[in-house]
């Protein structure tokens, strides 16, 4: 079966084994994944039945396809490569499980919240194991996209560049916010944060150029992308500072500062605005409406009740209460 072809990538298609009967679902998921990934080979279980889904959502020239699985093997033969007109590099996210990645002579294991990286122009070999239900998001990276950002006659051998030490929390950052919002986001933004997402690998497989790494745009929009992300996280802890959450992404606080005035504010108004957001959207909340005001105040970061209300007359021109009655 011929992959996919580029112009269906802008689209969002999907596949469900459940949908077919347990002697047929193995072969429809070879053909489901032949679609999303191009020509490939997965082994089929001992047992007829094989539950999985994929789905794949485009993201420019490239995609992200989400897949749920049981253990199984799949492979890229000589003849799979033979028969693909294009050549692609994948960028796996373990969502789920474990993955072996085997392909020239190298091996690269890949665990939940780890990157990796390989190349559909040699065989390899994919070991999905350790687990009942398996998951992964794995980019689809046209190899010209890619290769225009490395040095001359790039050769990629399989890398986990998550393990980079100056890029690779990023790269995680960065290729998980992709897998979560690809649906929600614009087709604009999704093509964006692809190229982010596609610099930083570039930046790790690289072995030139890392005295400029902290200048290049795209690591700094990754930044402010992980940055915003480790307050969200934390903005329900009393007390939340700069150093909490530069240690968290491993940067210095000097740079927070940087990044929070380069989009115009600081970090203590984006943390206000943002803890004042969350206890708006509780106070109106049905699931929440029986909560005292200072209970949804403390549960948002907020240790002072009468400083809490002072903040949130100020940004919403109302008391929490008025605002609950509205």
């Amino acid at each position: 079966m011929q992959q996919i072809a580029a112009a269906d990538r802008s689209r969002r298609l999907s596949w469900n084994t459940a949908d077919t009967r347990p002697g047929e679902q193995f072969a429809y998921y070879r053909e489901a994944i032949c679609r999303a990934f191009m020509n490939l080979t997965p082994e089929p279980p001992a047992t007829p039945g094989f539950l999985a889904r994929v789905e794949t959502v485009g993201l420019g020239d490239g995609a992200v396809n989400r897949v749920s699985f049981p253990e199984h093997i799949v492979r890229r033969s000589a003849a799979d490569i033979a028969a693909s007109s294009r050549r692609c590099y994948y960028l796996n996210l373990k969502l789920a499980g474990r993955c072996r990645i085997r392909q020239a002579g190298r091996e690269i294991s890949l665990s939940p919240g780890q990157v990796g990286i390989f190349d559909s122009g040699q065989r390899f070999a994919l070991l999905h194991d350790r687990g009942p239900a398996l998951q992964v998001a794995s980019f689809w990276v046209p190899a010209e996209a890619l290769d225009e950002r490395l040095p001359s006659a790039p050769e990629v051998a399989p890398a986990r560049v998550s393990d980079d030490p100056f890029v690779g929390h990023l790269i995680t950052e960065t290729a998980q916010v992709l897998n979560t919002s690809a649906l929600r986001a614009s087709d604009a933004d999704n093509a964006r944060l692809f190229g982010v997402l596609l610099d930083l690998v570039a930046l790790s497989l690289s072995c030139s150029g890392r005295a400029g790494v902290t200048e290049s745009a795209s690591l700094a929009d990754a930044t402010w992308l992980a940055l915003r992300r480790a307050v969200d996280r934390r903005l329900r802890e009393p007390g939340l500072g700069v150093a909490a959450v530069a240690a968290a992404i491993g940067i210095s606080e000097r740079y927070v500062h940087k990044l929070f005035e380069r989009a115009g504010t600081t970090f203590a108004s984006h943390v206000m605005d943002r803890r004042l957001d969350g206890a708006a959207r509780d106070l109106r909340g049905p699931a929440l409406a029986g909560r005292a005001i200072g209970d949804i105040a403390f549960d948002w970061g907020f240790s002072d009740l009468s400083h809490f209300t002072r903040r949130f007359r100020h940004r919403f021109g109302c008391t929490p209460r008025d605002w609950r009655r509205g």
